[in-house]
């Protein structure tokens, strides 16, 4: 499907649908009004009489407006004028895509990126259209038998710039909604696959592929025996009880100039999670294929920003495995020694994920990065804490968890900052190694951040949990695509 941007003065040829929005009150917008002069008053008529009463959200397709410049008139609700804000334009802006991709207009031209929004320009308006776009326009990758669905009979969505000023922000918006939009699907493609599919080798598979589709991607994989040499004990530990060979994927996006320091993302990639030895309860386990979302989102985010093709170094590192538990397995009360040389007491087999990530950290030095973000399914605490409607997040480095915060909330994939500090980590002492892998019920997610922060002495780190917002569970189960959208906004905002 073809995005373009319009100012209004290029409006010339006649569209299948014109998306207009309405404020509570029945008001329409600017440019509602002035279409709705051009059609000798229907829209006022229409709001005025009670039949839409223009909540966020709500929508109304006008199927026939007689002859004009317009076909058919979709009206988005968007409520109060007071509680108009990037959370609603994102709402808005969701509704009118899904409803667009419903109706047999062939092409759109969709008004909402002209209505002001405090804090957001005319770029992320655009953005967040387009992204919204391709969030309506993904189905999950079918393994279903029989007939596929017919595609929409959408072809082309034209978003009206406010004036010719503005045309190049929209236009760039366009783009990077399209590359994020693009990034987000491969990453929920990835993590809807069943785990008997998408496998480490699979994922190793599809790194590869990658390189070979983007020349400004590089990827390495190294295998269990590579592993073993680098002294990985703690992320090996994890995959002892599995047939599936663990795998460390490295892709390195170089758009940025030669020799210059990237920044790191690392994601956790655990491709089925039973909890090993410390098995989990059946129900809901089989949602356990989302514990590899980290390591998907820093798919998605390579790629993104390789069709963006941003002027930056970024290496992603992917250590990939499964935790299932055997006879090999490792047991509660095992010690195990990490690349950083650290001893770990291991408590508990389901808190598996800090385990590869602290030897993946540990790892990223290599690269001597500007800053290193890890990002991770983590804890079961960090949904209790904060739901699914925003992810944890925690720092060692005040600017750059600022940055996170700031690039959360521009992008509308939004997180919360929790605290660090050396009380947390008393909680991870043992007796029998220089730590525990667990601390216990109180603050869960913060102390699994604390055992990450253990290994990133010297770096610029900061740890997202998006236990709560990778997935939805329920009759709409299944990935997000969260947070490719947080990360690409400050990988392309960020200093070094």
């Amino acid at each position: 499907m073809k995005c373009v941007a319009k100012t209004q003065a290029q409006l010339s040829a006649r569209t299948d649908c014109a998306v207009i929005g309405v404020y509570d009150k029945a008001e329409l917008t600017k440019d509602g009004k002035a279409l709705d002069k051009t059609l000798k008053g229907r829209l006022s008529r229409i709001v005025a009489s009670g039949d839409f009463a223009g909540s966020i959200g709500d929508t109304l397709l006008i199927p026939d407006v007689g002859t004009g410049p317009v076909a058919r008139v979709l009206l988005v609700g968007l409520g109060t004028r007071a509680s108009w804000n990037l959370r609603a334009y994102r709402r808005a802006a969701l509704a009118a895509m899904q409803a667009l991709l419903k109706c047999a207009a062939r092409d759109a031209c969709v008004y909402l990126s002209t209505e002001s929004v405090e804090g957001v320009d005319a770029y992320y308006r655009a953005r967040l259209l387009t992204q919204a776009l391709a969030q309506a326009s993904y189905r999950i990758p079918s393994l279903k038998s029989g007939r596929k669905p017919a595609p929409p009979a959408l072809t082309q969505i034209t978003l009206v710039a406010h004036t010719p000023a503005e045309l190049g922000a929209v236009q760039t918006g366009i783009a990077h909604g399209e590359a994020i939009g693009t990034g987000s699907a491969l990453t929920r493609d990835l993590a809807n696959l069943p785990a008997n599919v998408c496998t480490p080798t699979y994922l190793a598979t599809t790194a590869k592929s990658m390189a070979r589709t983007h020349r400004s991607i590089r990827t390495t994989v190294l295998a269990e025996p590579a592993l073993k040499r680098l002294g990985m004990g703690s992320f090996l530990s994890v995959t002892r009880g599995t047939a599936e060979p663990a795998r460390l994927i490295v892709m390195e996006y170089r758009g940025g100039k030669k020799g210059a320091a990237p920044t790191a993302l690392v994601g956790k990639g655990v491709t089925f999670d039973t909890g090993g030895i410390s098995l989990k309860d059946p129900g809901g386990m089989d949602e356990m294929k989302f514990d590899m979302t980290g390591a998907a989102a820093v798919f998605g985010t390579i790629k993104a920003l390789a069709a963006i093709k941003a002027p930056i170094n970024v290496v992603g590192i992917v250590p990939a495995c499964e935790n299932m538990p055997g006879s090999r397995a490792t047991k509660p009360g095992d010690i195990v020694t990490s690349m950083s040389g650290l001893t770990i007491e291991v408590l508990n087999t389901d808190a598996e994920g800090r385990l590869i990530l602290c030897d993946a950290l540990t790892y990223s030095r290599r690269f001597k990065p500007t800053a290193v973000i890890d990002i991770a399914t983590l804890t079961g605490a960090c949904v209790v804490a904060l739901g699914q409607h925003v992810s944890g997040m925690m720092s060692n480095d005040d600017t750059l968890a600022q940055n996170l915060l700031s690039a959360g909330r521009r992008s509308a994939d939004p997180c919360w900052q929790l605290p660090l500090s050396e009380e947390y980590q008393e909680q991870l002492k043992s007796n029998f190694a220089d730590m525990a892998n667990v601390a216990g019920r109180d603050g869960g997610a913060i102390t699994a951040g604390c055992f990450l922060w253990k290994f990133t002495q010297g770096l610029k780190w900061a740890h997202l949990d998006i236990a709560g917002s990778a997935y939805v569970t329920g009759a709409n189960k299944g990935s997000t695509g969260r947070p490719v959208a947080l990360l690409v906004d400050y990988l392309l905002s960020a200093k070094p």
